[in-house]
């Protein structure tokens, strides 16, 4: 198994609308300072902070499977399938831009959200119509036992159905407490961890201690565990986003 953990400073950057909403990158685009441009199909992670009323204007995608999930505030979209909405704090919206699409987004106030771009095989992707969904909080798994709640966005019994294959809980964990997360047996999968409140360790052949901010890239050939611990007095939070390190069709501007 192998640990890489990257700092802030390793990490993207980037900011819109005048510097109102602000982005660290675990996973970025070429140019944007990230040490990971890719990890398997997952080809970008952006951890967006938003300080006042602020928006993006209308822009196209195609192909792509894109997750939004709001950790804080409220997150509004429109598109050009004539959607309208407001996507409130936990939950998550998902736009399967298949042939093509255009949305613009915004928040009336403070909020916090990732966004996550995921790649399917995009030949056969971008002859599917365009979707767009959305999901509250209340509509995802939530398991909570000895000081630790799982919250599953991506894997079994989400509602989210991808293409892309791709697992992702978000995780709250008490000070003390400490969480297993499994891999598949016998399949090579690469997993980002990002600390998105405060920091703790991982342990699988070694202990390795991480930050708040930090982020963590394990990657297994066959399988196996690793274990997250807060050993210290306040909350930790993180999401761990697991997908295969290899796919079996041609993935977009891979690095060679």
């Amino acid at each position: 198994m192998k640990i890489r953990i990257v700092s802030p400073e390793e990490q993207g950057k980037g900011e819109f609308d005048g510097g109102k909403i602000k982005e660290q990158k675990p996973i970025g685009f070429s140019g944007e300072g990230s040490i990971f441009n890719r990890l398997g199909p997952l080809f970008y992670w952006a951890w967006g902070h938003i300080e006042e009323a602020a928006g993006i204007g209308e822009h196209p995608h195609k192909g792509f499977e894109i997750l939004t999930y709001v950790l804080g505030g409220k997150s509004s979209h429109r598109d050009s399938l004539g959607t309208n909405s407001v996507v409130g704090e936990g939950g998550v919206q998902v736009m399967q831009t298949g042939s093509g699409m255009w949305h613009a987004e915004g928040s009336d106030g403070p909020g916090e959200l990732f966004q996550i771009w995921l790649e399917p095989h995009l030949s056969k992707a971008v002859k599917r119509e365009p979707v767009y969904a959305k999901y509250t909080h209340e509509q995802f798994p939530l398991t909570s036992e000895n000081g630790v709640t799982v919250k599953t966005i991506l894997g079994e019994h989400s509602p989210i159905q991808l293409v892309t294959d791709a697992i992702m809980v978000d995780v709250d964990m008490e000070a003390g407490a400490s969480h297993t997360y499994s891999y598949s047996l016998g399949r090579s999968r690469i997993a980002g961890i990002l600390a998105s409140r405060g920091g703790g360790t991982l342990a699988s052949e070694q202990e390795i201690s991480f930050a708040h901010k930090d982020f963590i890239v394990v990657q297994s050939e066959e399988g196996g565990e690793i274990r997250l611990s807060n050993p210290s007095q306040e909350r930790l939070r993180f999401s761990i986003i697991d997908v295969p390190a290899e796919v079996d069709y041609p993935l977009y501007n891979k690095p060679r």
